[in-house]
């Protein structure tokens, strides 16, 4: 019996790979335009002719190539990263921004990219950056009488906005792990003027630093990992710092119930705790913890329980540098600069130093809420947790 179409298209395929490797670009061209009429829906002949034509420069045929390897398959990742480079190459740049974007809506993440495409993945990344900004500087001088005309109001809903629009930023909705209130505003991070007390906590850093330091010499045995899942439970992301020493606490407050013991030992810690309008929900609030994050950490992607709260970060100890990102903006700290931000929406955090970081973490009411609102919530999740108890 001869050889059947498969076995021959797989020949073809394979002299015009030789053919390649010797710089014959012209026979490897023959071979498979060949291999492309016994294979026409084969998308793999198709991405190697257009190799093929790129090395002999004819870029609008690979393009004709890459285009018909993206109609039998429109998900095919190196596809798209070649479409973009070739649109480059004949000097359509938006086109080839388009390409590049659908390119990295597809791509897996860096640490399973395959190690071919990771230089591809990166110029379509500063492709679609320099697009962004050019588009960016477009829309802005646009806007620039409207933003002049309403100089002094707050912008920066909008500003996130042009985010999104221009620059493709994903949009984070809040994901409660326990409790979703509906229709309050989701916002990463909170605008200040709704927590006027946050000056008077800043300006309490030194003092709270130097109590916890006390704390760190002689009454580290204290601290307890933050995560602690008990056997049997699924840890999905946790799996590395459950019950690590890694990322550990020491709880002033913790779900509404005060450690007697700690707060003897930050007096003034706890004195401007009780000053604060923390979040007093029976069973659920306050808490208020000194987070210790140990030198190249990371806490992974992870969403809070109630949309209700919001948590306020005072960063105490930075021993270089430290991010936290919340939906789609990452921040840097700053020592004794602190932020509230709605945490059922996903946020992470970093300690890219070498040394310890430690921050403050406080729960308070979300300021959307009224005092109505408030007190049926308390009493709401109260009465849920007594009906859970009873069995």
């Amino acid at each position: 019996m001869g050889s059947g179409p498969d076995t021959r298209t797989k020949e073809l395929v394979q002299q015009a790979e030789r053919a390649l490797q010797s710089r014959d670009a012209r026979a490897a061209l023959g071979l498979l335009r060949e291999a492309e009429s016994l294979a026409p829906e084969d998308a793999g002949i198709k991405m190697q002719l257009a190799l093929a034509l790129r090395a002999a420069g004819d870029f609008p045929g690979a393009l004709e190539a890459v285009e018909g390897a993206l109609a039998l398959d429109p998900y095919l990742l190196l596809a798209l990263l070649s479409k973009g480079w070739l649109l480059e190459k004949l000097g359509r740049a938006r086109e080839a921004a388009i390409a590049y974007r659908n390119a990295l809506k597809i791509a897996p993440p860096d640490e399973r990219l395959a190690a071919g495409l990771k230089a591809p993945v990166e110029r379509a990344r500063e492709a679609v950056r320099a697009d962004a900004d050019q588009a960016q500087a477009f829309v802005e001088d646009r806007l620039r009488a409207v933003r002049a005309r309403h100089a002094g109001e707050d912008l920066s809903r909008f500003d996130m906005s042009l985010d999104v629009f221009l620059r493709g930023k994903k949009v984070y909705a809040p994901e409660p792990a326990l409790l979703h209130y509906p229709m309050l505003p989701a916002w990463q991070f909170f605008d200040r003027r709704h927590f006027p007390w946050l000056e008077r906590l800043e300006a309490a850093t030194d003092m709270i630093r130097e109590e916890l330091v006390v704390v760190m010499r002689d009454d580290l045995e204290q601290m307890q990992p933050y995560i602690q899942y008990p056997p049997g439970v699924p840890v999905n992301q946790w799996v590395e710092l459950n019950h690590s020493p890694r990322w550990n606490s020491y709880f002033l407050w913790k779900d509404g119930a005060k450690d007697e013991a700690h707060c003897a030992r930050c007096p003034g810690t706890s004195a401007l705790l009780d000053s604060l309008p923390l979040l007093r929900q029976p069973g659920f609030g306050p808490t208020a913890v000194f987070s210790v994050l140990a030198p190249r950490t990371r806490i992974p992607p992870h969403n809070g329980s109630a949309n209700t709260r919001c948590l306020a970060h005072l960063p105490l100890i930075l021993p270089g540098p430290a991010r936290f990102r919340v939906g789609n903006e990452t921040r840097e700290w700053k020592l004794g600069e602190a932020w509230v931000f709605d945490d059922t929406i996903e946020h992470e955090a970093w300690n890219d130093a070498d040394q310890t970081r430690v921050i403050l973490i406080l729960d308070v009411w979300n300021p959307y809420l009224t005092e109505a609102e408030r007190e049926l919530v308390s009493v709401m999740m109260a009465a849920k947790n007594e009906f859970t108890a009873r069995g």
